[in-house]
């Protein structure tokens, strides 16, 4: 069993990177199941319209009622929208297509930034709290990042991977200086990676010397069993447990707890 943290309020991890095709809902999907298979209480809120998170985990569309739209609306509370899962310990606040016109729908609501922030306020039914944030730096993310304690960035080990990212470190400072001073970087994960490919090794010597230790020992790499899973409803830990995808977000949830761990005072 993995070991948790052993402060009792749930951390709130942002799950972004506003390039779409990096692996960063796979990303929530699977460490969301690692570290709930480790033991962990983990809430997986999908606030991105396409609800790739929501299908990746087996939520019918008949089943999301509100969703994370009545979540940012406060409409509902956590309780009432959180939805079990196939994996033991891991419950989803699934998206709805009402959050596509949330940044214009929202625009004029009194701190507007701060909804999804107050709608998680003295939640306790859980030790982690993940929010897959949708490609773009629109309300729904910025409203993520308002609400997190950090930062997790996955980062596609391809030739455009740092291209953006400058915009996204700016939009994480500017979040951190004027509307949640606590906000941290989590880490960095390297997605898709492939031993085999010289540009792909580049690129992943690149960013680990550009970020250094803010980018995680854990790399996911590029394989099968993970493009698979999310079509049965599936994470790859529950798809192919032997897989080297599911070996990979194991070792990555491991790391994520010893970086926890690291984070709470003596």
């Amino acid at each position: 069993m993995l070991e948790s943290p052993p402060n009792r309020r749930p951390r709130i991890i942002a799950i972004a990177n506003q390039k779409g095709g990096v692996g960063k809902t796979t990303t929530a999907i699977n460490l969301a199941t690692a570290l709930a298979v480790g033991g962990e209480r983990v809430l997986l809120i999908d606030s991105d319209p396409q609800g790739n998170a929501s299908t990746g985990l087996g939520i019918a569309q008949n089943m999301r009622k509100g969703g994370s739209y009545a979540l940012l609306a406060h409409e509902a509370g956590v309780a009432e929208l959180s939805l079990p899962t196939g994996v033991d310990n891991l419950t989803i606040i699934p998206a709805v297509p009402d959050l596509m016109g949330a940044d214009l729908e929202f625009s004029q609501t009194d701190r507007r930034e701060f909804l999804l922030r107050d709608a998680l306020k003295n939640v306790a039914a859980a030790d982690q709290i993940f929010i897959d944030c949708p490609p773009g730096l629109g309300l729904l993310t910025l409203n993520a990042l308002v609400a997190a304690d950090a930062v997790l960035i996955p980062l596609q080990a391809e030739f455009f991977a740092l291209e953006g990212i400058s915009q996204l470190m700016r939009t994480i400072d500017m979040v951190k200086r004027h509307l949640n001073p606590s906000l941290a970087l989590e880490g960095i994960v390297l997605t898709m990676t492939d031993k085999r490919n010289n540009l792909s090794e580049q690129v992943s010597t690149d960013v680990r010397g550009h970020f250094g230790a803010d980018v995680f020992e854990t790399a996911i790499p590029r394989n099968i069993r993970i493009t698979e899973a999310p079509s049965h409803g599936l994470p790859v830990l529950l798809y192919d447990f032997r897989s080297a995808g599911t070996q990979a977000y194991l070792s990555l949830a491991a790391e994520f707890l010893k970086r926890s761990r690291a984070r709470v005072p003596a």
